[in-house]
């Protein structure tokens, strides 16, 4: 496998888990651990992005968000945080899975996210490019199950979603294929945590 890059065995399960992590928290954390056991992954890969396309403003410099996010994580050694997306060059979601499909031709790669991402889903781009590559596990999240369930991306995709008691099969299933399970709610968000930081910072907090 190429320098810097994670390993991966055949026939593991592996959850890949984008985002900014700006800062990561532990509701990242709980969602992962919620992913691991629901979808019975050997590994989730953390992927933090140099830069979300959808977000105006950059993220803190990549290499202190990798090594927050790693200590967040406290040595667990079922998650990976990695910069793969800068060692890859790209930028696009649907660039990133399929790079790695090709990198890693028999892992049995799951996509996940919180439910409020498949709110805004179908605003991807390239979404159902996505969704044709990998199965997708969706964890539902603080004020957004029901706009969530009836978003366009679930409506358009509502034949190929499994019952969440299924959940546990989703990396065997052949994509497109979801699930949304519930997880134990956390209101802790990216933005609020920098929110707090910049109070503090200014003597406000």
């Amino acid at each position: 496998m190429t320098k810097g890059f994670p390993m991966a065995m055949p026939g593991q399960r592996i959850g890949l888990f984008g985002g900014s992590f700006d800062p990561a928290h532990e509701g990242h954390l709980r969602l992962t651990r919620t992913a691991l056991q629901r979808f019975r992954l050997d590994r989730v890969w953390w992927l933090v992005t140099p830069g979300n396309p959808l977000k105006a403003h950059g993220p803190a410099p990549l290499d202190q968000r990798l090594a927050q996010a790693r200590e967040v994580l406290r040595g667990d050694p079922r998650v990976v945080v990695t910069d793969l997306e800068a060692r890859l060059g790209t930028r696009l979601t649907a660039d990133t899975i399929g790079a790695l499909v090709g990198l890693y031709p028999r892992v049995r790669f799951v996509w996940l996210m919180g439910s409020d991402n498949l709110v805004q889903f179908s605003q991807w781009e390239r979404w159902q490019e996505i969704a044709q590559m990998v199965p997708i596990g969706v964890m539902a999240r603080p004020g957004s199950r029901v706009a969530a369930r009836f978003s366009k991306a679930a409506t358009i995709m509502a034949d190929r979603r499994l019952p969440e008691g299924q959940a546990g099969r989703l990396a065997e299933m052949t994509p497109p294929a979801w699930v949304m399970v519930n997880m134990p709610m956390s209101d802790a968000s990216s933005s609020a945590i920098r929110a707090m930081r910049e109070m503090a910072a200014d003597g406000r907090g």
